[in-house]
């Protein structure tokens, strides 16, 4: 069952490589509760079918870059970027994107939380394995306030320009 606006997000374990070693952060990858992350929070999340693919890499991760002034702007405290990869692929992505500060890039290696979403995309026949529908949504202390999921194939709802409209 997909969740849907109302919803309060299913807790799962989320890893993000960590690149300078903080107190309570080690230095490289460290896993996170959803459940305490969301905690008093708003945050908007936004899912990829994978790293360092054309359309994630050349559309939709950099729109969340380049807007991060104007999401803190209307009281959003973290933007997330979810993806069923690895936190070290994560890590080198945000590297390669300029992530750092702006965005979190948070891995769902096995795509417990995609699927407890109801978000997983079977793609299989494509080599690729089950990873996460293109999706973003508004989260307000955990609940979902907006949610955009994309058509197969298609990048319309989900860029920056919607979710900010809908902050």
């Amino acid at each position: 069952m997909t969740i849907k606006v109302g919803d309060r997000v299913p807790d799962a374990t989320l890893t993000e490589f960590i690149e300078t070693e903080t107190q309570g952060c080690a230095l490289g990858p460290n896993n996170f509760q959803v459940a305490d992350l969301v905690k008093g929070k708003k945050i908007v999340v936004f899912a990829v079918p994978g790293a360092f693919t054309p359309t994630c890499s050349n559309k939709h991760l950099p729109g969340f870059v380049q807007n991060a002034d104007a999401f803190k702007g209307k009281g959003v405290d973290e933007i997330w970027c979810v993806s069923v990869n690895d936190a070290f692929v994560m890590g080198a992505w945000g590297r390669d994107q300029k992530s750092g500060g702006k965005v979190r890039m948070l891995a769902d290696g096995s795509a417990t939380w995609t699927k407890a979403l109801g978000l997983e995309l079977d793609l299989n026949a494509r080599g690729m394995g089950v990873r996460s529908q293109r999706y973003a949504m508004v989260l307000d202390d955990g609940v979902v306030k907006a949610l955009n999921i994309e058509a197969p194939g298609k990048f319309e709802v989900s860029d920056a320009a919607t979710m900010l409209a809908q902050c």
